[in-house]
């Protein structure tokens, strides 16, 4: 199967930047990606393993220390390009071991780079760029922070088997809009959860309102609510299936809340994301 990009405000032109398979379609901080259906039936089949697992008993947690590479891909030096500050990289990265530590996922800051280059900053010539910038191997997380991303906030790509040094290989990892660091200008947007969020897809993690449907399998994860749309803002108490059971996951980091909203991810969840690691990148 082929990996997805995942993006939280999709546009219908970065359809044919991408590899096949990597599909985008405008909506306003909506999501514009739509998994392949192998990608979901590799999710369902690890839904199956894990609740059996389960099942025998919980099995001792696995902590995991992700090498991450930062990149800066700007216009110019000045802020208002997509330049970032050291102090911005630093707070980012804070903001990353601080909200996945707890369920034993740590980030080390493995190397940066800065690079002036006003078409890669808007997002023209993604497979140039990330062929020129990316660092590691296919377990190590590389972060793209440009000036603008067609609209988006960030897009990543989920977890797949692929060849080093193939085209796949390269497309892996976060493009993340400058702004949604923390700090940055992107209002609701800025306290560095779009990190968060798009890493989780590197992880594996679908979104917590996966096939917007009251029925059905959903995000494939058992002890996230059913979820008909995605989340604006911080709605306390909303509930989009009411009769399902459980309130609809908006402090979820899977979903499209405001950062000052963001809390958790699920057990089920983190049990996800080191499945998908074993499997595909450790």
């Amino acid at each position: 199967m082929r990996g997805i990009l995942s993006v939280i405000a999709g546009v219908a032109a970065l359809a044919s930047a991408h590899p096949a398979g990597h599909t985008a379609a405008r909506n306003e901080f909506g999501c514009g990606t739509v998994p392949s259906q192998a990608f979901l039936e590799a999710a369902a089949k690890m839904q199956e393993k894990e609740a059996i697992s389960r099942e025998g008993g919980n099995p001792t947690a696995q902590a995991i220390n992700v090498q991450t590479y930062f990149h800066v891909v700007a216009a110019s030096t000045s802020l208002s390009d997509g330049y970032l500050t050291d102090k911005m990289l630093s707070d980012q990265l804070s903001v990353m071991n601080q909200l996945y530590s707890p369920y034993g996922i740590t980030f080390t800051l493995a190397g940066t780079d800065k690079t002036v280059n006003s078409n890669w900053a808007s997002d023209g010539a993604e497979l140039t760029m990330k062929k020129s910038l990316r660092k590691g191997d296919y377990k190590a997380l590389n972060i793209y922070f440009q000036k603008s991303i067609g609209g988006n906030l960030g897009y990543c790509y989920f977890p797949d088997t692929v060849t080093s040094g193939s085209d796949d290989f390269y497309y892996d990892g976060c493009s993340i809009l400058y702004t949604s660091v923390p700090g940055g200008s992107a209002t609701n947007y800025n306290l560095g959860k779009t990190v968060v969020h798009e890493v989780g897809h590197w992880f594996g993690l679908l979104h917590t309102f996966q096939g917007n449907s009251c029925s059905g399998s959903g995000d494939q994860i058992a002890d996230t609510p059913q979820q008909l749309s995605s989340t604006s803002g911080c709605p306390t108490g909303r509930d989009s299936c009411p009769n399902q059971t459980g309130l609809d996951p908006i402090h979820n980091y899977m979903d499209y809340s405001y950062d000052s909203c963001y809390e958790e991810f699920t057990p089920n969840q983190v049990t996800r994301m080191l499945s998908m690691y074993n499997t595909y990148r450790a």
